[in-house]
């Protein structure tokens, strides 16, 4: 039987790397090299990606000695998932500048005991999380079904800016090296929540209930409902002053709201950055509904015209996001991709996936990763890192616990 099952993955892994190479050729600037070029006499760099075709990673990893009940019978996450993607904790700064040039793109197959774990990396400078599950979806549809639906929208690998925009975006330093900071990764805890679509239901009824007599009050989401529920469950269990501020950062898509970017195929990284500031008092004090429509209030002030200004300022002022920084103060919570990303839709032609998590990257105190639930009609999930003892008291918080579902 050994010999057998051996035999089966090899066939299994080499049909899985050509599918992947059917993919890539579609995504083919996945293929290429990040590569950093001096202007201005040294005084300025523009960083690009090069279509050079030298190729993505793929990998074959085995763990025997993990079954899939390691990994999805707790929500904590164990410190092995990390072992399942590739090039954990390289900066994008680092696959411009090392040599030879890393990949921006990599996959590894890892077989279980008694399953398969897919991961994949992609760097965030060629591409957002709306690239990256449009091409694990592709991939997925090449394996199963040996071709793409014709409903799947091609990929778009063009280049955009505002028109008003210097192409390159030049920024103002002469190494790469200069806008790096590197910090001392936190001690931290991941846990995994899901919550059904009765859960979901039931606090976007609350949330819009509490807000209902305000006329001018719009209509929260689910998602807002649900971030704003945590955002106060770990106000709690971190034990900070009423006074002191906290904040909650959005990752928010461009596409659909800035004219020019298509809505769907376009391959690059089109989000920005939107906070929420408050303070512990006020959201644990005026209640699900009002925290919620800070966020809803946040995420509408981002309409086209607030985009374009934000991009063309970054264009000619760049600033960048340090994780480090979030973590330092452990009062504030950022939450990136969507609910909306198709996870449970990757059918390798083995079935639905059993579950979905993500690896090492920026997981900070803070962190927090959202997906689609695996319950069908609106059902989401929750990958929360934050420090040890808070988590300790989020899995004792009985307001927060009740809305989620417990693994089998």
């Amino acid at each position: 039987m050994e010999d057998a099952y051996a035999v089966k993955w090899k066939v299994t892994t080499d049909a899985l790397a050509s599918s992947f190479t059917r993919a890539l050729a579609r995504f083919y600037p996945f293929a290429g090299r990040l590569a950093v070029e001096h202007h201005d006499g040294g005084k300025t760099i523009a960083v690009l990606l090069r279509c050079t075709g030298e190729g993505a990673e793929f990998i074959h990893a085995v763990a025997p000695g993990v079954a899939v009940a390691d990994i999805v019978g707790s929500v904590r996450i164990p410190p092995v998932v990390y072992a399942f993607f590739p090039l954990n904790h390289v900066l994008g700064a680092d696959a411009a500048t090392e040599s030879p040039r890393l990949p921006v793109l990599s996959a590894q197959v890892t077989e279980l005991a008694d399953g398969v774990f897919i991961g994949m990396s992609l760097s965030h400078t060629v591409g957002d999380g709306t690239a990256f599950w449009e091409f694990f979806n592709t991939w997925s549809e090449i394996h199963r079904d040996g071709e793409i639906s014709t409903t799947r929208p091609a990929p778009l690998p063009q280049r955009f800016f505002l028109d008003a925009c210097p192409v390159p975006v030049r920024m103002p330093f002469g190494e790469l090296r200069h806008v790096v900071r590197r910090f001392e990764r936190p001690t931290v805890e991941e846990c995994f929540f899901n919550f059904s679509v009765a859960s979901i239901r039931k606090l976007k009824s609350r949330a819009n209930n509490e807000i209902i007599a305000d006329a001018a009050a719009p209509t929260i989401s689910s998602l807002q409902a649900l971030l704003a529920h945590l955002w106060r469950a770990v106000s709690r269990v971190r034990r900070l002053p009423s006074g002191q501020e906290t904040s909650y950062t959005l990752v928010i898509g461009c596409r659909g709201r800035v004219d020019g970017i298509p809505p769907q195929g376009y391959m690059g990284n089109a989000v920005v950055f939107g906070k929420a500031i408050s303070t512990v008092g006020e959201i644990l004090d005026k209640g699900l509904g009002w925290t919620a429509w800070q966020m809803n209030r946040l995420v509408a002030s981002f309409d086209e015209a607030a985009m374009e200004e934000w991009l063309d300022r970054w264009t000619r002022e760049p600033e960048f996001f340090y994780m480090g920084s979030l973590s330092s103060g452990g009062d504030a919570l950022l939450t990136g991709s969507s609910p909306r990303f198709d996870v449970f839709g990757n059918d390798f032609g083995w079935g639905k996936p059993v579950a979905v998590r993500s690896g090492a990257g920026n997981k900070i105190n803070g962190k927090v990763t959202v997906f689609e639930g695996p319950e069908r009609g609106g059902s989401m999930s929750l990958e929360v890192c934050i420090a040890p003892d808070a988590l300790e008291r989020l899995l004792a918080d009985e307001e927060f616990m009740d809305s989620v579902s417990m693994p089998m």
